[in-house]
């Protein structure tokens, strides 16, 4: 399925039902009176929460969202339906703005979590309403209210308890393979991840987070070279960062300045976050790697995610920091 985490959508809720005029006539009863009904409520627009979606896509394929008009009023007393909301679903982690002002209105971050985005107007009153011992026949009644509409924007930032970052081949996507559910595209070329994949770790039995593969960044990526500033935002919302670094691409701690420094351009708040150094490909290291310029303090792990190696220890450090 395609990932979609931008969507420009224009909403309107439904516009209320007129009020009715009418007058009771029946065998018998000539001037029985007052009887226009009211309007029915125009119906409400209504964003949920899913969390079984991923991606924006289905939202984005329509552009335009109407939810129904009430029903108009009519004689006898009967009042109008109200119109039928219409129901939005949208990944967790769905931020809606207003697209004039930018500001934020929702936050969508829970399941099942729902947002009235716009209310139905209200129905007109019929002229049954305005009867009164002075007016007995009233021709008065109102007209529906106009229901809410204007247009928003909506950007999907992904929601995973870590965030994986690295350079493009740095063993990102076969690590989160190994260790999780997720089957992200593996290959021996650069870009082979084009949308961030999530996978969710079990340990300890009956725990588990939610580990996400951010695409492969590269330097200037937060001034838009590459693919890693169209994904640079999903990092935001991780709760902890491993850096993956491949020595078989040059000086880890070359490699760990270029990633902090793009991370910093983007958000400096990102670099707030815990975090640790995943060392790949241990496999095929021929020489020593030098580590003494990295961080002081942070665990570093060798792992090989093709055989394994050290891995169940990684997870162990990383649920620590969680």
């Amino acid at each position: 399925m395609k990932f979609i985490d931008q969507a420009t959508l224009r909403i309107k809720a439904g516009d209320g039902g007129h009020g009715c005029i009418a007058f009771l006539r029946e065998k018998f009863r000539p001037k029985g009176g007052p009887c226009g009904g009211d309007g029915g409520k125009g119906g409400d627009v209504i964003f949920v929460g899913n969390q079984n979606l991923n991606t924006l896509l289905d939202v984005s394929l329509k552009k335009h969202y109407k939810a129904k008009n009430g029903e108009h009023g009519k004689g006898k007393n009967m009042h109008g339906r109200n119109g039928e909301d219409i129901t939005i679903n949208v990944p967790l982690g769905t931020i809606i703005k207003d697209s004039n002002t930018k500001q934020i209105i929702v936050d969508i971050t829970e399941p099942n979590q729902n947002y009235i985005i716009a209310e139905g107007g209200n129905g007109g009153f019929g002229n049954a309403r305005y009867k009164t011992k002075i007016q007995t026949a009233p021709r008065i009644a109102n007209d529906g209210q106009i229901g809410q509409e204007f247009e928003i924007d909506l950007e999907l930032k992904v929601l995973a308890d870590v965030g994986l970052v690295g350079f493009p081949n740095a063993g990102k996507s076969t690590f989160i393979s190994k260790v999780s559910n997720a089957k992200p595209k593996i290959a021996d070329y650069p870009f082979t991840t084009l949308t961030p994949n999530l996978g969710i770790v079990q340990y300890d039995h009956f725990k588990s987070f939610v580990i996400a593969d951010i695409p492969g960044l590269i330097e200037d990526a937060s001034k838009g070279k590459g693919l890693g500033s169209q994904f640079l935002k999903h990092i935001e919302r991780t709760r902890v960062l491993v850096y993956m670094l491949d020595p078989t691409q040059g000086e880890i701690s070359e490699q760990y300045q270029k990633l902090n420094n793009e991370l910093a351009l983007h958000n400096k708040k990102i670099l707030e976050k815990d975090f640790l150094i995943l060392i790949t490909k241990k496999d095929v290291i021929q020489e020593k790697v030098n580590t003494e310029d990295l961080p002081k303090g942070i665990k570093i792990n060798f792992i090989s995610s093709i055989s394994g190696d050290e891995v169940d220890t990684a997870l162990q450090d990383i649920s620590k920091l969680l």
